[in-house]
């Protein structure tokens, strides 16, 4: 059943009150109708809870904007959402349409550092976020007394002569909840072995993250990217307010999990009594990467599960983790996102 407006609802009960469930919660198709963003399909979650988040289907099935009783989660950079077709795969250009948004996904071949191996060129972070998606379904269903909301897609990265690879995501989110999931799956379609680098760049900023914000995670061990991580390390839990000038800082954590096998990440805004975390199964994704960004304007905490680092697809392979796809073979991975509101919730995530 679900938990509103304070009270728990059967199916029935529920529907003696609205003509059409569609009135608390949904999924809604759109289409963006101006700026660079022209012409991107979104779709809009509504869980009725006041959770809500819109997942771009023309740029990699990332998730842009998201909300909680209307305080925002995530970062937005000042380029906003940018049509897939602006995308610079050469040098940094990836950085021109980069919106931000509470998930951008980085592979599916390279996350990191663009170059030149044994296999051919790659791309800065890889194109995964600037593939448009074909939909398979979307709606809402009953489950007994719960109402689930749903999207299934794919995206796919192929060329004549290069790698075939598909991810297939679903959505899944339930009405009065406060948190959703993907599954997504990926497959070699192709008839040779292919690099599988996956990264899931989830970007949470103002209001939740502010001076005195703190990130909460059973950390085993942490490393500085470099120097100017090195320098910051002391600090690392912690957000201080905005800085001109100000250099990122990434660190690479080793994280505990639960008996269930998911290890979860959290920043935590103690005066809002708010907490937005993501939660992620280690087996597939063993590696969390800090992106620690407290600069003027692009003032930004990224929490990110991957299954490699962020340093390019030759340093991965030299630390002989480059992980690899043979033919029909697929893997599965499983992320939550979610918010914790108020002290109980809040410690929840702390044990």
């Amino acid at each position: 059943m679900a938990k509103l407006f304070g009270k728990f609802w059967t199916r029935t009960e529920l529907l003696k009150h609205a003509g059409d469930i569609r009135q608390i919660a949904g999924v809604r198709l759109c289409e963006l109708s101006d700026g660079p963003g022209r012409g991107v399909r979104v779709a809009e979650f509504n869980a009725g809870s006041g959770f809500a988040f819109t997942v771009l289907l023309d740029r990699g099935l990332d998730i842009f904007d998201a909300s909680f009783k209307d305080i925002p989660l995530a970062w937005q950079s000042a380029r906003g959402v940018v049509h897939p077709a602006f995308y610079e795969p050469a040098g940094t250009g990836w950085m021109r349409s980069f919106g931000g948004g509470w998930l951008n996904t980085c592979g599916l071949t390279n996350t990191g550092l663009h170059g030149h191996d044994e296999l051919g060129d790659y791309e800065f972070h890889g194109r995964a976020s600037n593939l448009p998606a074909q939909l398979s379904g979307y709606g809402g269903r009953w489950i007994g007394d719960d109402y689930e909301l749903w999207l299934d897609a794919s995206i796919h990265e192929a060329a004549v002569f290069g790698f075939n690879l598909q991810l297939t995501r679903r959505f899944t989110t339930r009405l009065g909840e406060s948190h959703l999931q993907i599954v997504d799956v990926v497959e070699n379609r192709g008839d040779r072995e292919a690099p599988l680098m996956l990264l899931y760049h989830c970007n949470f900023g103002f209001p939740l993250v502010a001076a005195g914000s703190r990130l909460v995670l059973k950390q085993k061990s942490v490393q500085p990217r470099d120097e100017a991580a090195q320098a910051g390390i002391a600090r690392h839990l912690v957000m201080e307010a905005p800085q001109a000038g100000y250099a990122e800082q990434v660190f690479f954590h080793e994280v505990i999990p639960e008996a269930n096998g998911f290890a979860t990440a959290a920043v935590v805004n103690d005066e809002l009594k708010l907490a937005g975390y993501v939660s992620y199964r280690q087996k597939e994704l063993p590696n969390l990467i800090q992106w620690k960004q407290m600069g003027s304007g692009t003032y930004v905490l990224g929490l990110e599960p991957a299954n490699c680092l962020v340093l390019g697809r030759q340093a991965e392979r030299e630390r002989g983790t480059l992980q690899m796809l043979a033919p029909g073979e697929s893997r599965e991975m499983i992320l939550r996102l979610g918010v914790a509101q108020g002290e109980k919730e809040i410690l929840a995530l702390s044990q």
